[in-house]
């Protein structure tokens, strides 16, 4: 029995180990990624002092240029969302986001969000030039935010890094408590153990 209870013992602190070990390493990896997501916020928060690009019509994920002005050209209108929004006084409603062919018939495209309005009414816009701020889109990475609506509507609010969250260090701070709590769990679990 001692010898079973013994072996029990190297294999749980092993397992236990490992766990803690772990997840402090994920917290570590956390707070070195809040120290890169810093970074990047800082590049943004810079962005819009910067000189216009062109648009990214293929855009690469780790290569955004978020939060700097652009402008694309909608050749025509394929497509209309309205989504939850808010305009430049800061008042509720929706921004209608325009899906633009911006090439040949299957060339690639654009989404720009137009303008903004209390009603999620589709608006009518044929197309045309469009200048604006990059600003991210989950589903093609970035849109265009116009920063002159179409008529009829009104501008929508200013793209800000600020709605990016760091939620990092909170999560650092989760991992090395539960790597503390996994500690102390196993410590009670053997005391446990050893009074049986």
């Amino acid at each position: 029995m001692t010898g079973r209870r013994q072996n029990w013992m190297i294999f749980s602190a092993i397992v236990a180990a490992a766990a803690i070990l772990t997840m402090i390493a994920l917290g570590m990896w956390q707070l070195q990624r809040k120290g890169e997501k810093e970074a990047l916020l800082a590049r943004y928060a810079n962005a819009s002092g910067r000189a216009a690009v062109a648009y990214p019509l293929v855009p690469v994920a780790n290569a955004l240029p978020l939060f700097r002005r652009s402008r694309v050209q909608c050749i025509k209108v394929i497509g209309w969302r309205s989504i939850s929004g808010t305009s430049a006084t800061g008042e509720a409603g929706f921004a209608h986001l325009a899906s633009c062919q911006t090439g040949g018939a299957e060339g690639p495209g654009a989404v720009v969000a137009i303008g903004w309005s209390q009603r999620p009414d589709i608006p009518h816009w044929p197309g045309g030039l469009v200048t604006g701020i990059i600003a991210p889109h989950k589903p093609q990475l970035i849109k265009l935010v116009a920063t002159e609506p179409i008529a009829g509507l009104e501008t929508l609010a200013r793209p800000s890094p600020a709605s990016i969250p760091n939620n990092h260090l909170l999560y650092a701070i989760q991992w090395f408590i539960f790597a503390a709590a996994a500690a102390v769990i196993f410590i009670m679990a053997m005391r446990q153990k050893n009074r049986e």
